[in-house]
């Protein structure tokens, strides 16, 4: 049963905590100030760098922490429900905590990239640099993009290892089984598509925190409440949600009652994510910076 009180505090908890200027803002908005957009530009993207690496360190050792925590307790009171998750889906349940972690960390960074340019005003210089801005926008998410694809997928492959590693005793699983390669690969192709839907949100916000709450509401919040919906149209609408399509792709095999397989699951996030950042692109087109 879902507990409404949880989600409430969690709305509220976020709901602060995005509003509440951070060091990161404080410190774009005196670069800005002090010494210049070009140097603003550079302390964002070393606020992005950091991000990432630390989402990369995080995940790297929370999905080795878990897996040392399931080997060292085995044997406890939930174990039969614990094997036959692991059995049914064990790139889920060694990359489970860190692809759950790392989509709150890439919707964040993804609606920074374009909020952090709008609320220190460096969005202006880089009109000035280049006056068409859908080329621009494109730029901005192929680079992303890009970044994003190769961070997660080496952070995908190496937690896989690792986990694989610790729980080998009771878990085998290797790349060459069936759908293994494919779920692993899948989780830095989400996350990554993932971003650049984020990024959309960014750039039609265009507010820090009203972006960040929306990307946050999307991933988390909207999949509980399309879970109360009743009858089989409920289903249909969760199943189509950005979250509960592209997680498909991190899932080893197909589940009974999934409507989607995991490609075409995928396949419904990016349609997502090119009609927003279509939308994105339409609204930067035509509003001022």
């Amino acid at each position: 049963m879902i507990d409404f009180g949880a989600v409430f505090a969690f709305a509220i908890a976020a709901g602060l905590l995005t509003l509440t200027p951070g060091l990161d803002t404080a410190l774009v908005l005196r670069t800005a100030a002090v010494e210049g957009p070009a140097q603003a530009r550079l302390a964002m993207a070393g606020i992005c760098i950091g991000l990432l690496i630390w989402g990369t360190a995080t995940s790297l050792g929370l999905t080795a922490l878990i897996a040392w925590l399931t080997e060292s307790h085995w044997n406890g009171p939930h174990a039969a429900s614990r094997d036959a998750s692991a059995l049914s889906d064990p790139v889920g349940f060694i990359l489970g905590a860190g692809v759950g972690l790392g989509q709150l960390a890439i919707a964040v960074l993804g609606v920074l990239v374009m909020t952090s340019e709008y609320s220190s005003g460096v969005i202006r210089a880089s009109l000035l640099a280049v006056p068409r801005r859908i080329p621009m926008l494109a730029a901005k998410a192929v680079v992303f993009a890009l970044l994003l694809l190769v961070v997660t997928e080496i952070v995908a492959f190496c937690s896989f290892f690792a986990g694989s590693a610790i729980l080998h005793a009771h878990v085998a699983v290797s790349l060459g089984d069936s759908g293994v390669a494919r779920a692993v690969a899948g989780a830095g192709l989400y996350l990554t598509v993932l971003g650049l839907f984020s990024l959309a949100i960014g750039t039609m916000i265009r507010h820090t925190a009203g972006a960040i709450s929306t990307a946050i509401g999307v991933v988390f919040v909207l999949p509980i409440l399309s879970g109360l919906l009743p009858g089989s149209w409920g289903a249909h609408i969760n199943a189509y949600l950005p979250e509960q399509a592209g997680t498909l792709i991190t899932h080893t095999q197909e589940v009974s009652g999934d409507l989607l397989s995991p490609w075409q699951g995928f396949g419904v996030l990016c349609i997502w994510a090119a009609l927003m950042l279509a939308a994105a692109g339409y609204l930067l087109a035509r509003r001022d910076a």
